[in-house]
């Protein structure tokens, strides 16, 4: 992971918010049984369903409306049948057909996975070895019901201040690219370099967009192409190497002391690949620990081009996820608003 330069650390380094002395650090979060993991369970009630979702206030959102100055609207999201080919073996390609008679037409689909296009990871799609999903919940009440369900943040949505960390450009910046098949991980310091060059602070509540450049590489490729990264994909997803977050715990301190309400990427895991087994998984550590939703597979390039022009890097975000009671995960549709 790359230093915050010196020169830097005056503006946009995502700082604690002041005010925000109500949630312990991430230091002082209980540690779950031996471990050596902290948790965040307590911190909002074993019975919490948001997560890191409550750190959006109403203060922030009418905040994050102050965001829109061009009025204008951006899609942060692929089109439900893309990317193409599917990635991962389980999943089949989307099937959409029609209904209906002479005068009328509805929609049918089949094969629909909610997680196969732009999409959230919610906090029922991931456990944390025997101590379960978040809160501490095992099968019975998560099987059972619809705990921990998305269609809890469907009812409210998911509106407040985003910020893009531009990490490709900043690594093009530097005469360093991301090679989109490598594996290159995104850990603390290398978002705070890249927050503060690009004058961006953080506040309790953001929704922070990493973008590392892979699917607009991916996007760009002929179906040849796109076949053979796939194929290598669903082959071993942890021998694959794929740009993404760092896994460990000090980037989730991170995020966790700067009060990051969600954290989405635009490469298919939010993690970085290949798994290494001594540095953990972020999915493990972000979920069901820190109760923080993950994005993946999020269209960040046009939104890139547009904050580079402006030289301004937030935005009021919108996101409304499926209204699907016991669903573990949900298209974004998601927008930034600027």
């Amino acid at each position: 992971m790359l230093p915050c330069p010196a020169s830097m650390t005056r503006k946009g380094e995502g700082s604690v918010p002041a005010s925000d002395d109500q949630h312990p650090p991430f230091a002082a979060l209980p540690v779950l049984g031996e471990t050596g993991e902290h948790h965040t369970w307590d911190v909002f009630g074993r019975s919490d369903e948001f997560g890191c979702l409550n750190f959006i206030s109403e203060r922030s959102i009418v905040a994050a409306a102050r965001e829109v100055r061009l009025g204008r609207v951006v899609n942060l999201n692929l089109r439900l049948n893309e990317p193409q080919p599917q990635f991962w073996t389980d999943r089949q390609p989307l099937v959409h057909r029609h209904t209906g008679s002479r005068n009328t037409r509805d929609d049918v689909l089949e094969h629909f996975a909610l997680q196969g296009s732009t999409q959230w990871d919610g906090l029922r799609h991931q456990r944390y070895r025997e101590y379960g999903w978040y809160g501490g919940r095992q099968e019975p009440e998560v099987d059972s019901g619809t705990e921990l369900s998305i269609h809890r943040w469907a009812e409210r949505g998911i509106v407040g201040r985003g910020v893009l960390a531009d990490v490709a450009a900043w690594m093009a910046s530097r005469g360093e690219p991301i090679a989109p098949d490598r594996r290159f991980v995104i850990g603390a310091s290398l978002l705070s370099a890249v927050l503060a060059d690009q004058r961006t602070d953080l506040h309790g509540g953001d929704i922070v967009l990493v973008r590392t450049g892979w699917l607009g590489w991916y996007q760009s490729m002929t179906v040849v192409e796109r076949t053979a990264v796939s194929d290598r994909l669903n082959a071993d997803r942890r021998a694959a190497q794929v740009p993404g977050i760092d896994p460990g715990q000090e980037t989730a301190a991170w995020l966790w002391d700067r009060r990051v309400a969600a954290l989405a990427l635009d490469n298919p895991t939010a993690d970085a690949l290949p798994y290494v087994p001594d540095e953990g998984w972020a999915h493990n550590r972000l979920i069901p620990l820190l109760g923080l939703p993950l994005g993946e597979l999020w269209w960040l390039d046009e939104l890139a081009r547009i904050c580079a022009q402006q030289q301004r890097f937030s935005f009021l975000l919108t996101s409304a996820p499926l209204n699907l009671p016991g669903a573990a995960g949900s298209p974004a549709n998601a927008y930034a608003v600027l």
